[in-house]
């Protein structure tokens, strides 16, 4: 049975022949045609690309390390070169509600040219302003306006005055005002001549004084009047002399942009602003010409233009990848200055978000970066949905933020959105965000393998030529070609696959070229491969040698000779940093009289996962549906993984614990040189489990280190031979039949090679053979039956005897 069972060395390794390729190097391939490592996941990109429907953007799902980006981005260059140059975005002042800036939409190139001419504008408009504002003949009639202005209130005063005298009243200017005194041959009365005039006379004067203070008050109100005439044509005489300096400044402007109604509307209301403002734009103290441009600046800071999107560099659309997806990286934010204590923006303050970059190509952005973003999620699928980017921040999009911002224009928004992501993230959206299928109508499934065929091998030669090109590597030979398509084998964990893991294999690439130039060789071998893979193996492999050393010493309790009963070598791999390892476990049962229940020590402790515990129940129901159809299952068992203090999880040791508990029942030893993995069915048919290699490798190199006999061996399921691509070491020691493995289909061909004994099936009368395993096992659980039956037996006699004494 063990022989028939035993695999050659041949079909531990599915080799690749070099002579199969037709080159010498892969400096003559040339690179893998685009999309034929993921046809799949290369027509969907396509199909939502160029759907310009809403909705249908693109979720790229799939692991790391597949080539997702590279090759999301090689076809967006594709498309984007195709694509039509978007307009550039500007932000100008709305000289009718300051707090909502107006968007310009440009030609591409146009929007950095209107920016670049408004400066030249603003930096020119102070100097020209002064000069025509301090013009001799605008100084002169500004000064004969306010001179005549004088001229009419004095006259109006000396009248006034005048016709006062006349009356014996005089009209005195004080510094607290006018005021009327009587007067007497010309000359105004003092105080004490006037208290000594009669009550009647001094009454009459009173009166007078009255009906002038009257008329003084009335040409006193008519002069709020004169000035505000005064200030209109003071207004009036420097729009006259700013007219023809602003036309003059805008001439070359209006032709520039003729073509652009959005920018005439501008300058319209920026010359009616300015000649509005007149003599507001007065220039300040000094004439220094250090930071002349800094102050136009600031004093003419609402006539610049904010250009917040520039394509005049862009070629086709514009591909964007935001790797810091927060909202105001997306969304775009307005910042705010501190000015004399108080929080200020205005609408150069508006920063782009990569949405507005994008807007009419293609934006990329990674979903984990972007769920790590409070808001962030909410503000893409509100710009997506509205299609519009409204620049607000998200307090003040929650209503909760006080400070005063803008509200600048929304922008009109059409672009692809291509979220990069894994697989359990497209299903939760799926599932818990109903707006997620309605923006994201297109899944670019990635696969992670791809068949060993003739035809894929040669494709596959292609792809790790490109890699190597792209990643400035020396040209490999087909022997290191043939090598790492073996590697890619492996890392698909199985023997007719090949990984599409690019990541890995670009990396093992690079190590294995940087071997090369070391030993100054202008090829990569296939001695180099080897060399990085083992460097790679030595770096990551402290934990196994530990492990190892553990149980060389004896502190970890490994036997690799001999033969127990009850106690069997189990299989399990551990995962650290990405990398794989494999190790041997005792795992030990033992049986006694009970209800039928078998105690799955790591659950009880909880150490044990829910996968674990459900393999326990599956091989309980195994022992139940064989051994105790017609009678109970009166035993009670326990099944533990020595010397095991963290989680287990998973059902690859169910095929060991049942052998384990069989060998316990039967008393029959297995044979400590052998290790197991496989899962079991309740039928006992073993199954295919993972991480065979790692397992197979951990315990060979267990018994290497002390010494292989010919007696070591792995059983694996039968179903796990496709997945077999083991080290060189492994399979020459099997070559040279120091180390061996099985294959099993049951539990039966298990406790064969396990204990060297015949299973046994059972005959037409369902009898098994003596001296089989299924006998031992079946004897046993019918003693235990039988004892269970006459111990029940005796509690009732013991009973009904206890209950005639009582009564």
């Amino acid at each position: 049975m063990s022989q028939m069972n035993e695999l050659p060395a041949e079909k531990l390794r599915t080799r690749c022949d070099p002579d199969m390729f037709d080159f010498d190097t892969t400096a003559s391939l040339a690179d893998l045609p685009e999309g034929l490592e993921q046809a799949r996941a290369d027509e969907a990109l396509r199909f939502g690309l160029a759907m310009k429907h809403p909705g249908y953007n693109v979720f790229v799902l799939g692991e790391s390390g597949t080539g997702r980006h590279a090759i999301v981005f090689r076809l967006l260059k594709e498309l984007a070169e195709k694509g039509e140059v978007p307009p550039d975005l500007c932000y100008v002042h709305n000289f009718e509600d300051q707090q909502r800036p107006k968007l310009l939409t440009l030609p591409a190139g146009r929007g950095s040219q209107f920016r670049n001419d408004m400066q030249t504008f603003v930096r020119d408009l102070g100097p020209a302003i002064d000069a025509a504002l301090d013009s001799e003949t605008h100084v002169s009639r500004i000064d004969s306006l306010q001179e005549a202005h004088k001229a009419r209130e004095d006259e109006a005063l000396k009248a006034l005055s005048k016709e006062c005298a006349e009356d014996a009243i005089s009209l005195l200017s004080t510094p607290e005002g006018f005021v009327f005194a009587p007067t007497r041959d010309g000359e105004p009365m003092s105080p004490e001549a006037f208290d000594a005039l009669p009550d009647e006379e001094r009454a009459d004067i009173e009166q007078r004084v009255g009906e002038w203070s009257d008329r003084l008050a009335d040409l006193l109100e008519e002069i709020p009047g004169w000035r505000k005439a005064l200030y209109e044509s003071s207004c009036r005489a420097e729009r006259e002399a700013l007219a023809p300096t602003v036309a003059h400044l805008m001439r070359d402007l209006r032709e520039r942009y003729a073509d652009l109604e959005q920018v005439i509307e501008f300058l319209d209301a920026v010359q009616k602003d300015l000649l509005d403002s007149g003599g507001n734009w007065g220039s300040g103290e000094g004439d220094e010409d250090d930071g002349r441009e800094e102050e136009a600046s600031k004093r003419f800071h609402r006539y610049q233009v904010k250009l917040l999107v520039d394509n005049a560099e862009t070629v086709g659309a514009p591909v964007v990848y935001e790797d810091n997806p927060g909202f105001g990286s997306l969304i775009g934010r307005i910042e705010h200055v501190v000015h004399m204590g108080n929080q200020v923006t205005h609408f150069n303050l508006i920063r782009a978000g990569a949405m507005h970059r994008a807007r009419g190509g293609y934006l990329v952005v990674d979903a984990e970066r972007l769920f790590a973003q409070p808001y962030a999620w909410d503000g893409l699928k509100r710009v997506l949905r509205n299609r519009e980017i409204r620049i607000e921040p998200p307090a003040e999009a929650q209503s909760w933020n006080s400070t005063v911002t803008l509200e600048p224009e929304a922008v009109s928004c059409d672009l692809k959105v291509i979220l990069v992501g894994d697989r359990s993230v497209f299903y939760v959206l799926n599932e818990h965000d109903s707006d997620f299928a309605e923006l994201f109508k297109v899944a670019a499934d990635f696969d992670d393998e791809m068949s060993r065929t003739p035809g894929n091998i040669r494709y596959y030669a292609h792809l790790l030529a490109m890699l190597g090109r792209n990643a400035g590597l020396l040209p490999f030979d087909r022997k290191a070609v043939a090598r790492l398509i073996e590697q890619g084998a492996r890392l698909a964990e199985d023997s007719g696959k090949l990984s599409l893991y690019t990541r890995k294999l670009a990396d093992l690439m690079r190590e294995a070229d940087f071997h090369a130039r070391a030993g100054s060789r202008e090829l990569v071998g296939r001695e180099h491969v080897d060399w990085a893979v083992a460097a790679r193996a030595r770096r990551f492999g402290r934990y196994a040698e530990r492990v190892i050393e553990s149980i060389v010493e004896g502190t970890t309790l490994i036997s690799t000779d001999g033969a127990r009963a009850g106690q069997i070598n189990g299989l399990v791999v551990v995962e650290l940093a990405g990398e794989h390892f494999g190790h041997p476990v005792r795992i030990t049962a033992t049986a006694r009289l009970g209800d039928g229940d078998v105690v799955d020590i790591e659950r009880e402790t909880e150490l044990g996962g829910a996968i674990h515990s459900k393999g326990v129940m599956i091989l309980t129901a195994f022992l139940a549906a064989r051994y105790a159809r017609h009678q109970p299952l009166s035993l009670s068992a326990s099944l533990v993984f020595e010397q095991s203090y963290a989680q287990v999880e998973g059902d690859s040791a169910s095929m060991a614990e049942l052998c384990a508990l069989l060998s316990a029942l039967a008393d029959v030893p297995i044979k400590q040189s052998l290790a197991i993995t496989g899962s079991v069915n309740q039928f006992g048919e073993a199954q295919v489990v993972g991480g065979v290699n790692e397992k197979i490798e951990g315990f060979f190199d267990l018994c290497a280190m002390r010494g292989l006999n010919g007696e070591h061996g792995v059983v694996i399921p039968a179903a796990s031979v496709r997945h077999l691509m083991l080290r060189d070491d492994v399979v020459e020691a099997a070559r040279k039949g120091l180390f061996r493995i099985y294959t099993v289909e049951t539990v039966d061909e298990a406790m064969s090679i396990l204990t060297g004994l015949s299973a046994g099936v059972p005959d037409n009368k369902g009898v098994m053979p003596r001296g089989t395993i299924n006998f031992k096992v079946a004897a046993a659980l019918d003693q235990m039956a039988a004892a269970q039956s006459a111990f029940s037996s005796g509690d009732d006699k013991h009973a009904r005897r206890r209950r005639r004494y009582e009564g």
